[in-house]
């Protein structure tokens, strides 16, 4: 029977981390619905050196203070420097490139199980699942307010009984915080965003749901009710790659978890993943990345 996919969730973490608390455990608090980073880049460098890419099933709010940090998220190459804001989601995909020795985080993530302080359908507009990720330059009083928050929660866990009650009500005050500076960013984007910009956005985002199951351009194009022809030139246009180019990228990315996190063999992979037969994926995947399926699955590369 094959096993569920390793993703990068708490249960996973605390199997990294344990070997090394005795190093890290001033920087980082772990229970079953909570996960606090506090400073330092050792944990961060502890994750990265466990095979990427990584799958998110949780809610993840981070800072980041000093120091820059480059990756992949989402498809899209990012890099993230001091003075921002980070949100990562349910369904993100995180393929991290290098980071500075310099790089200092703070953050939390919320399991599964964390006691959400919103009534159901109800959380705040940048967290309802419109958007995977973002990132958000912003002003020193307002990464000020958001390091205060953090620092607030991690002095709560700390106390000798752990109060749910209060560490979900210091968890909503940042969430509202991201919220109400992603509609100010995103207000001010609306304002200056061109039409092809939007049609790319969403192009993106509709990847990242849909390629393991959707590799043509068509399917997007439909969902967009545009012709596959508008929707390539807009999307090489704008990004200087062509839609069939960020199909694959996604393709390939969820196959390699595929393949590094679980043990399913490749024909029940091609089934999963829509290709027409074993052969045609095997064929595709080393097209696509220059070695076997096989070779990538035993760390080739």
């Amino acid at each position: 029977m094959s096993k569920e996919p390793k993703l990068m969730n708490f249960s996973r973490m605390r199997d990294i981390f344990e070997p090394h608390l005795s190093h890290i455990r001033e920087h980082i608090f772990l229970n079953n619905e909570l996960a606090i980073l506090h400073g330092d880049s050792q944990v961060f460098r502890l994750i990265v050196q466990q095979k990427p890419p990584f799958v998110i099933d949780d809610h993840r709010l981070g800072i980041v203070m000093n120091g820059e940090l480059h990756a992949y998220i989402n498809l899209v190459e990012k890099t993230i420097t001091a003075g921002t804001l980070i949100f990562v989601g349910p369904g993100t995909v995180i393929t991290p490139i290098s980071f500075t020795p310099d790089l200092e985080m703070y953050g939390f993530g919320l399991s599964g199980e964390f006691p959400m302080p919103f009534a159901s359908g109800q959380l705040p507009m940048a967290f309802n699942g419109t958007q995977r990720d973002f990132q958000l330059p912003a002003s020193e009083a307002d990464i000020g307010i958001a390091r205060h928050i953090i620092d607030t929660l991690w002095h709560i866990v700390h106390q000798k009984y752990y109060s749910r009650q209060t560490v979900s009500s210091i968890v909503a005050a940042q969430m509202y915080h991201y919220d109400h500076l992603y509609r100010q960013h995103y207000d001010r984007l609306q304002t200056t965003m061109t039409r092809e910009q939007t049609i790319f956005d969403r192009f993106i985002y509709l990847v990242n749901q849909n390629a393991s199951q959707h590799h043509h351009i068509g399917y997007y194009a439909e969902r967009m009710c545009l012709t596959g022809r508008y929707l390539g030139t807009v999307v090489r246009q704008t990004s200087g790659i062509t839609a069939k180019e960020w199909i694959d990228r996604a393709l390939i990315t969820r196959i390699k978890v595929e393949l590094r996190h679980t043990d399913k063999s490749s024909a029940q992979i091609a089934d999963e993943m829509n290709f027409p037969s074993p052969s045609f994926f095997s064929r595709y995947f080393k097209r696509m990345t220059g070695i076997t399926a096989q070779a990538y699955r035993e760390g080739s590369a």
